[in-house]
């Protein structure tokens, strides 16, 4: 009489299996963390470049003449909803129906930021043109905005230094 041999696996070789993929599971967990920090530090960076941009466009406009700026004004917005209402323009150019300049398209929101605030400008730390680079405080103007969160980044600086 002929003993057949059952297909399957054996109990030890389902155990190794099952630990092979338990070790690759926990090695993925602190790259999808590294991974999903990445994405929001190059989401801060975007949001850096593009408000500062808009500041500078603004301060440009101001120096040149196309918006109206207060004479003992540092030539930056009193707030950063200005970027994107728009101001009047003030060379009395009327080459088009719209006699605003616009800075911003939308504000972003500050990646970082936990509150959930609603405000997008609310989710940034401000810096008036007055207040000293090592510390930045609120004023008349806004003339650079940070990270208001205190984490470190994947460089090892926090993001409110950025």
């Amino acid at each position: 009489m002929r003993l057949e041999r059952q297909a399957g696996f054996t109990l030890l070789e389902l155990v190794v299996t099952l630990a092979i993929v338990a070790v690759l599971g926990v090695m993925t967990v602190p790259v999808m963390e590294v991974t999903r920090q990445r994405v929001k530090e190059q989401a801060l960076t975007r949001a850096l470049r593009e408000i500062r941009g808009a500041l500078d466009a603004y301060k440009r406009a101001a120096d040149d003449g196309l918006i109206e700026a207060e004479t003992e004004a540092s030539g930056y917005p009193a707030n950063l909803n200005v970027l994107v209402e728009g101001v009047p323009r003030a060379d009395g150019k009327k080459k088009s129906k719209n006699t605003r300049l616009y800075f911003l398209r939308r504000l972003p929101r500050d990646p970082m930021d936990e509150s959930g605030l609603p405000n997008a400008a609310d989710t940034w730390g401000k810096r008036s043109f007055a207040s000293e680079p090592n510390d930045p405080r609120e004023g008349d103007d806004v003339f650079d905005v940070y990270s208001r969160s205190q984490k470190l980044g994947l460089n090892g600086l926090a993001y409110n230094r950025w």
